[in-house]
């Protein structure tokens, strides 16, 4: 689900429409935190597309929070 890029960032492989597993997978963690209101894109509350660490690229996301 995590891919270790080449700056040490995480990004999450499995792209920017996998809302299930975007939810599963802020569920585990627990540097979570949600954005802003204007941010917020998924309907499940704790998401990591919902998460302030996340970082959005062409394809999905790299994740900034400290594990």
């Amino acid at each position: 689900m995590w891919q270790v890029t080449w700056n040490g960032t995480r990004e999450f492989t499995l792209g920017n429409e996998s809302w299930g597993a975007a939810a599963s997978a802020a569920l585990e963690c627990q540097s979570f935190a949600e954005d802003v209101e204007e941010e917020l894109v998924a309907e499940d509350e704790r998401s990591c597309y919902n998460c302030r660490y996340r970082r959005w690229n062409a394809a999905s996301f790299t994740c900034l929070a400290a594990t």
